[in-house]
């Protein structure tokens, strides 16, 4: 359960990549917060920036292709930008674990799961490889993995992806981390699959208190998982708030679209689902203004002049939108050509 106590602070991140054609800001001017305990989401599209800012809090960002520009990552007081490479290694995986959306590509295909739970829970615990082992059979039937310790000698070909999948989320909280960070984890995986990673997630992380990042591109997903939500658009904030805030008072039109694109059990439609129009910025020469001014429906010209910044409107609830939380855009919109 969420508590009060700041877990993760992230301030003003931006991490920007290095190409021909120029310099991608994949991340510009993030922040953020973490309580311990609590379950957060992150959403948006591909290109949003939501693995980034993972992959920056994990120090996996690789200079000199990759650069965390400027910003702050305090976990439990400590800068993770200002640790040395071996204090980060200590932190990356035992304090903070992640859980990548491909785990056919996360998992080494030439060695057992055994091998590479073992390996992950010796280095960050002072045990014998015996115990660790042990440890590892105990975090597979965790996962609900039928016969673990046969398991244990299998390769990640022989198995399923959900079972490799829930091979992953034992090894991530194998050494009963603060904040797991799962980069969309049911991507590969059918609809029933899904269901049951994710009821497992929530459960094993309200057993042993630790909080969750959940990064998806899939508003449903997180409304049923998660305490907070951020919607991201173009590696900025576009609105953050509780689940429930998000769902019943939008103050984003990138938002509202997301939510306009979803089906939902308990409605019928007569029309079609809504689909935002155009497609993400360029995040080389995104320029001035609101990136994604050129497909809001409730665009005017000072959104093409000035950068909205993110702003509280109500008690945790954020958006960055010039006109948030006046919800009658099509108002505003007729009130700047009189006016």
């Amino acid at each position: 359960m969420a508590t009060n106590t700041v877990l993760l602070q992230v301030n003003n991140l931006r991490t920007y990549f290095s190409t021909e054609e120029g310099i991608v800001r994949a991340v510009d001017g993030i922040s953020f917060t973490i309580h311990e305990g609590e379950r957060f989401g992150v959403v948006g599209e591909s290109g949003s920036g939501k693995s980034v800012s993972a992959l920056s809090i994990m120090r996996l960002i690789e200079p000199p292709a990759g650069n965390i520009a400027t910003g702050e990552i305090i976990y439990k007081g400590r800068n993770l930008l200002e640790l040395d490479d071996e204090s980060m290694r200590r932190v990356r995986g035992g304090e903070i674990a992640m859980i990548f959306q491909d785990p056919m590509t996360a998992l080494n295909p030439v060695y057992t799961v055994g091998n590479q739970l073992i390996e992950t829970i010796t280095l960050h615990q002072r045990v014998s490889k015996d115990e660790a082992f042990d440890i590892g059979v105990s975090a597979l039937n965790d996962v609900q993995i039928p016969n673990p310790k046969e398991r244990m000698k299998d390769y990640p070909h022989q198995l399923s992806g959900g079972m490799r999948q829930r091979v992953m989320i034992a090894m991530g909280l194998s050494c009963n981390p603060s904040l797991l960070i799962a980069d969309e984890p049911t991507t590969a995986l059918d609809v029933t699959t899904q269901a049951q990673i994710l009821d497992l997630m929530l459960h094993l992380a309200e057993d042993r208190d630790t909080a969750v990042m959940l990064i998806t591109h899939d508003l449903g997903v997180v409304a049923g998982f998660c305490d907070t939500i951020q919607v991201m658009y173009g590696g900025r904030l576009a609105e953050r708030g509780t689940t429930d805030e998000i769902f019943s008072e939008t103050y984003h039109p990138y938002t509202g679209g997301l939510l306009g694109a979803m089906t939902r059990l308990d409605e019928v439609r007569a029309e079609r689902l809504y689909s935002i129009k155009g497609a993400p910025p360029s995040l080389i020469n995104p320029g001035i203004g609101c990136r994604f001014a050129a497909r809001c429906d409730f665009v005017t010209e000072r959104c093409h002049k000035e950068t909205p910044l993110p702003r509280e409107i109500s008690p945790n609830h954020w958006a960055a939108c010039h006109y948030a939380p006046d919800l009658d855009l099509a108002r505003v919109k007729r009130e700047e050509a009189v006016g």
